[in-house]
């Protein structure tokens, strides 16, 4: 009998021959990001913060936008991200086999949903990952594929069912890419300066009403803009400096 071949949420297959080059683009994506991981000039701040709520609450629900992804979700898994264990919320379609692959690669626990996905298996993944496993899993409010800079319910989802605080996370770079994506997402250049800052958090009440949703939504929109303004200024402190 033949192997079953796995499924999405997406009607393609994951067949041998894409698993194989999601394989090669993972490998390459890690090595890439080792790259500037290592070679951008990083300051990290709000690591006391972090590391706080940790000590306080036991696990949080990071948040950044897609545009941030890239080093937001490696500051994530390295060592100043404040002792907690990083999970991320990823699509559950085919697109996110290869995002999956890239965390669990460094560590990571993922949880197959995204910042407007909200059925069952989301819920119970989320809340077996934080609750019951201590998992702190970062999602892109905006993700997986816009509209930019609007912060979905799912993220707020995940701190209302967990009673954990929802955290900002942004970074600024002196020098970076911008490509043209719906998110414009940013890819510093190697060797630039590069602030990445914990901003301030945000709990969601247990109940909440459609309009305290909506408004729950707009506080952390104007919070993700304050912590990615705090990096840009900071960036421009050391520069003055």
């Amino acid at each position: 009998m033949a192997p079953k071949v796995p499924r999405t949420k997406s009607r393609r297959q994951l067949t041998l021959t894409r698993k194989l080059g999601y394989r090669l683009a993972v490998w390459l994506a890690k090595v890439f990001v080792e790259f500037l991981w290592l070679t951008c000039r990083i300051r990290f701040i709000g690591e006391d913060r972090l590391r706080a709520l940790i000590v306080e609450r036991g696990a949080v629900v990071p948040v950044c936008w897609h545009q941030h992804l890239l080093l937001c979700a490696r500051f994530l898994v390295s060592r100043h991200n404040g002792g907690l264990k990083p999970g991320f919320m990823i699509s559950p379609s085919i697109d996110g086999e290869a995002p999956s692959a890239l965390a669990r690669s460094y560590g990571a626990h993922v949880v197959r949903g995204s910042g407007s996905y909200t059925g069952l298996r989301a819920v119970r993944g989320a809340h077996q990952a934080i609750v019951k496993d201590g998992i702190s899993p970062a999602v892109t409010p905006d993700g997986p594929r816009g509209p930019r800079f609007k912060f979905k319910p799912g993220a707020l989802f995940a701190g209302q069912i967990s009673g954990k605080p929802i955290v900002p996370v942004a970074f600024a770079g002196h020098r970076a890419f911008v490509l043209k994506t719906w998110d414009k997402f940013v890819i510093p250049k190697p060797f630039s300066r590069v602030c990445i800052v914990v901003g301030e958090p945000f709990y969601m009440p247990a109940e909440a009403t459609d309009e305290q949703m909506q408004a729950a939504q707009r506080e952390m929109e104007m919070r993700m803009k304050q912590t990615f303004q705090r990096a840009r200024a900071a960036l421009d402190e050391r520069k003055s400096g």
